[in-house]
């Protein structure tokens, strides 16, 4: 499981899902949501369910969010783009969904 710093986002009027209008992208083990520059995330709580903003790249080359990060260089350990190993795909490693997969860096999405 990916650990992201709790950040909570603006309240909004509608559930992230499938057809909300926002573009989504698997990262790691849950899927953000692209939404007017941010990236957000679905967050389960006693309390109920609010979005977070997710984490933003520590590479020190960029400052975008690590779902949609394209340093061609990233050192940041929860970037969306490292590529998958295996001899089936050739996706990034957190978009990867082979069920048998081999790479040893793949952290298939939830």
């Amino acid at each position: 499981m990916t650990t992201t710093e709790h950040r909570p986002a603006e309240t909004h009027q509608h559930t992230h899902g499938p057809g909300c209008g926002h573009e989504s992208v698997l990262h790691s083990d849950h899927v953000d949501y692209l939404h007017d520059g941010h990236v957000h995330r679905e967050h389960h709580t006693p309390e109920g369910v609010h979005y977070d903003e997710c984490a933003t790249c520590t590479c020190g080359n960029c400052d975008d969010a690590c779902a949609v990060c394209v340093c061609a260089d990233c050192t940041c350990p929860t970037c969306n783009h490292q590529a998958c190993a295996c001899a089936h795909c050739s996706d990034s490693c957190n978009n990867c969904a082979c069920a048998d997969c081999s790479c040893p860096t793949c952290t298939h999405a939830a």
